[in-house]
């Protein structure tokens, strides 16, 4: 990232601001020359030239560089508020001064200039490998249910008289399983495309958080032997957020602590309000994530280390995305059953007539 991306300023300001800087500079350097004198001045007057040669553009530096020179010819070499100078030496370090001020501004311009060649170039081998990345995890996590429906599928086509009733719905549930499983790869694919694109936009409504997390365990169905244990808090009044991302999140989380918790295990969600804040936690049983670990866990396609779980490392940092776009903050816990508790903060608008009731 360019410093303060200042180069990014309109040219004509960059203009204004160089020349605003050094005189600004040379204001306070005249009211202090009797104590610096004026040899003392132009290393000042250098000083100025390298900090705005670090932040603007070419042309308003040597501007500038061009300025500083001229300045400290008039108001500090002797004899003062003239451009006459009447010594060998001064005339040389008035000399020095200005060749120094223009190979300052050329040579920070080219040092940015090759910073910014060697940033592009990094950014490019990041972008190949993030790409690698995906491919190589999408390779497995489409290519298995893709390979289930495609086998399921021509087995029901080529043994369908010689196959029993049970053994059909045996097929036709790997399917539907696998099916699930391509959808819900497919979401997280655009799901993050709209992340990173900025098209994302929070639609705000009222919404029943007991109804939208009862909605969401049922859509889960089967949930590979594990319970989810959710007990309805009645006092919670609606809170104002976006239903549909926030069904995401909860899917993503207990998607996650389904790949990391042993079978026969539970999930637990609690919803509470916690001041202007509507916060919902999902806590499991499983091994814990190290603290070292827990910011990484929501970088895209991470996974924890000597872990065996699928997935393509984009659930958390989708979980991440929307709670950030509802201003919201996430983060993770020891739970007390001894897994990872992650835990939702979003602030929202509060109903005022659910608050009514609850009082």
């Amino acid at each position: 990232m360019e410093l303060l991306s200042t180069r990014k300023i309109n040219i004509c300001t960059q203009y204004l601001i160089c020349i605003g800087f050094v005189l600004l500079i040379s204001t306070a350097c005249f009211f202090s020359s009797e104590l610096l004198g004026y040899k003392t001045v132009a290393l000042v007057l250098l000083m100025s030239v390298s900090i705005v040669a670090m932040l603007f553009e070419i042309f308003p530096v040597l501007i500038a560089a061009l300025l500083s020179a001229l300045i400290w010819n008039y108001f500090f070499i002797p004899p003062i508020f003239t451009f006459h100078i009447n010594n060998a030496e001064d005339l040389l370090m008035f000399l020095l001064y200005f060749i120094i001020a223009l190979v300052n501004a050329v040579l920070n311009f080219k040092i940015r200039k090759e910073e910014k060649k060697a940033r592009d170039k990094e950014d490019k081998e990041k972008t190949i490998k993030l790409y690698n990345t995906l491919l190589n995890s999408l390779s497995h996590e489409l290519r298995t249910p893709i390979s289930t429906i495609i086998g399921a599928v021509d087995t029901l086509k080529e043994n369908k008289d010689k196959l029993s009733s049970q053994n059909q719905f045996e097929l036709l549930n790997e399917i539907d399983t696998a099916s699930i499983r391509l959808n819900r790869q497919v979401e997280n694919l655009l799901n993050m495309s709209r992340l990173e694109t900025g098209m994302l936009k929070p639609n705000m409504d009222w919404v029943d958080t007991n109804d939208l997390i009862n909605s969401v365990i049922q859509k889960l169905g089967d949930i590979k032997n594990r319970s989810i244990e959710f007990k309805q808090n009645e006092s919670l009044p609606l809170f104002k957020f976006d239903r549909g991302l926030i069904e995401q999140v909860l899917l993503n989380l207990i998607h996650n602590a389904i790949n990391y918790t042993p079978q026969n295990s539970s999930i637990v969600i609690i919803a509470s309000q916690i001041l202007n804040n509507c916060v919902i936690s999902v806590s499991d049983s499983g091994n814990g994530i190290p603290e070292i670990e827990r910011n990484k866990v929501f970088e895209k396609f991470y996974r924890l280390p000597h872990t065996k779980a699928g997935g393509s490392g984009l659930g958390l940092s989708i979980v991440k995305g929307f709670v950030e776009a509802h201003n919201g903050t996430i983060k993770i816990e020891s739970s007390e059953y001894g897994g990872a508790n992650f835990i939702v903060s979003l602030p929202v608008e509060i109903s005022y007539v659910n608050s009514l009731k609850n009082e």
